[in-house]
């Protein structure tokens, strides 16, 4: 029916396009691990249910809510409807401050406890980024 020359084309093109489909599973599938959400206090009160996975929140520290026991920060993240409780344990930028714009990177405890690994403040005072602005303006 087809020759040889055809059916070694079609092959070959079957075997790019399964090789090429995989390496995009592949690199999206690493993506999803590596990917960080920004939510708002606002969002983490309006979950289902918690999940495990790494997460960003981001507000305004609340006023005269930083406290530090020992080597352990504790501090309120606020989109001022709603707030979270926030644990850190580990070096502080130095823009970090009440009533500045933060993320906190870490895990969920429950919807008013969070767990930070890494606070973000890469910026300078003026700065807020996009995400945050936006969940403190209620967009």
């Amino acid at each position: 029916m087809y020759g040889r020359k055809v059916k070694l084309r079609f092959f070959f093109i079957l075997l790019i396009f399964v090789t090429l489909s995989l390496t995009i599973f592949l690199i999206l599938k690493s993506l999803e691990e590596n990917v960080v959400f920004f939510q708002s206090p606002s969002e983490i009160k309006g979950l289902p249910e918690l999940n495990k996975k790494k997460i960003r929140v981001g507000g305004m520290v609340k006023n005269k809510s930083i406290s530090v026991q020992a080597e352990e920060l504790n501090f309120i993240i606020t989109d001022f409807k709603n707030e979270i409780i926030v644990t850190y344990s580990g070096v502080v930028p130095n823009l970090f401050a009440e009533g500045k714009g933060v993320v906190a990177e870490g895990y969920l405890k429950d919807k008013n406890f969070f767990l930070a690994t890494k606070i973000l403040a890469k910026h300078d005072e003026n700065y807020m980024p996009p995400e945050v602005k936006a969940a403190i303006e209620g967009k």
